[in-house]
């Protein structure tokens, strides 16, 4: 393993020396004392693995294809942004726009995420992208969402408290999301509806819950038949506002 002490690094320097390791070793990289430092393993393509301790800046792993970040920590916004293909496991909470045009790839989070996750994810034949939610999620979950999947676990909550927050699924017109608990019709936007669960649905969240437990050696209950399952109304919810030609 190479490690990289990050303390007091610019984000400038500490990405031209990833880049650097990269592309001369196939080993697994360490970076130590991240804090906050801005766009890491953005763009880059393979398969190593990037174990991060402490908590990257915003657009971590944004365009990122085909690497598998492992965060030992918090993570800030727009992590996987507009990402291509690969993992990033996140050990803690996660800011807002996470997996922003998302295009491929998947991300894990322990625990929860902020605002408009997902917006704008989309999918193409057989490349789906997935983000699984431990905790809740803030407004606007899948916002214009085109595609792919969404999973919220809603672990560790409170009888209190929201799984998601409100307008989830606004413009929503692809995709699913599965909400591991009760969604009041007023959080939804009026795009999104909510539908039977499947045989088929039940086997994908339990297959990505296995994921879960395996990232974050959690032991999670068997919630698979309390999901609420999110899809769009229509494929063109705003069509009516775009001319033909």
């Amino acid at each position: 393993m190479i490690c990289i002490e990050a303390k007091g690094m610019p984000y400038k320097e500490l990405n031209r020396i990833i880049r650097h390791q990269l592309a001369n070793r196939d080993e697994t990289s360490c970076l130590k004392n991240i804090n906050g430092q801005r766009y890491i393993g953005d763009a880059l393509r393979g398969k190593q693995k990037i174990i991060i301790e402490g908590t990257p800046g915003n657009d971590l792993a944004a365009y990122m294809d085909g690497l598998f970040i492992e965060v030992k920590g918090n993570a800030q916004d727009g992590v996987g942004n507009t990402m291509n293909n690969g993992l990033v496991v996140i050990h803690g909470d996660a800011g807002d726009t996470l997996g922003y045009a998302m295009r491929g790839g998947e991300i894990f989070v322990k625990r929860n995420i902020g605002y408009r996750a997902g917006i704008h994810m989309k999918e193409y034949k057989e490349k789906i992208p997935v983000i699984v939610i431990g905790g809740s999620a803030g407004d606007f979950l899948g916002e214009y969402m085109a595609g792919g999947i969404i999973i919220v676990l809603g672990l560790d909550r409170s009888s209190s408290e929201n799984i998601v927050g409100n307008f989830c699924g606004t413009g929503m017109h692809g995709g699913v999301m599965y909400i591991g608990g009760e969604v009041f019709p007023y959080k939804l936007g009026k795009e999104v509806q909510v539908v039977p669960m499947t045989e088929r649905d039940i086997y994908v969240i339990r297959s990505y819950v296995e994921r879960y437990k395996h990232y974050f050696g959690l032991e999670v209950p068997a919630v698979a038949e309390k999901f609420q399952k999110l899809l769009p109304l229509n494929k063109s919810p705003y069509g009516a506002l775009y001319t033909k030609y």
